[in-house]
């Protein structure tokens, strides 16, 4: 990824003069949105996968793509596109056990669901950050009445695939009980 980004920085700037300072025409560079979007947050889950080898720069890198990539959808996603940003950013805070920036993002998540009235597997998953956050920081009153609630919402998930991805992500959540 650091290759690529540095190809491209480097496109840019001979680019530049060449062109008047126009370097990208808007549908490239909408296009560039999208591709990073993708990539950093299919490279940010990559990361959590395997959280316990990184170290604190690492889970600092980690945060900084989940930010990235919810950045590049605010450019060119739609309101789901942002909710699901949101979620992955609040587990990277959860993943660094940086519990009070992870609620704040769960909550986010969660409130764009709400306000677009988005159920099924987005809705379920920003229940699922929100306990997650709430068990980072240490608060099981919370943890449990979100779990409670995110059980629920994964019930209503449409998809038999969907439903098996999202319980698999669930049972993760410390302090999860069948």
């Amino acid at each position: 990824m650091k290759g690529i980004l540095t190809l491209i920085a480097l496109a840019l700037l001979v680019a530049a003069p060449a062109t008047g300072g126009k370097v990208m025409e808007e549908a490239e560079i909408q296009k560039a949105h999208r591709y990073f979007a993708v990539e950093l947050n299919n490279t940010t889950w990559g990361l959590m996968d395997r959280a316990a080898e990184l170290g604190p720069e690492e889970l600092d890198r980690l945060i900084d793509r989940a930010h990235a990539s919810l950045f590049h959808w605010s450019v060119v996603g739609e309101r789901v596109n942002i909710a699901r940003g949101q979620h992955l950013v609040s587990h990277a805070y959860a993943t660094a056990k940086r519990g009070d920036e992870a609620l704040h993002h769960a909550s986010r998540c969660l409130a764009i669901c709400e306000e677009e009235g988005y159920g099924d597997w987005d809705l379920a998953f920003a229940l699922e950050a929100m306990a997650l956050a709430h068990a980072v920081i240490g608060d099981e009153k919370q943890r449990d009445a979100f779990l409670a609630r995110a059980k629920e919402a994964g019930e209503a998930i449409a998809g038999k695939e969907d439903k098996e991805i999202f319980f698999s992500e669930l049972k993760k959540v410390p302090g999860y009980q069948d």
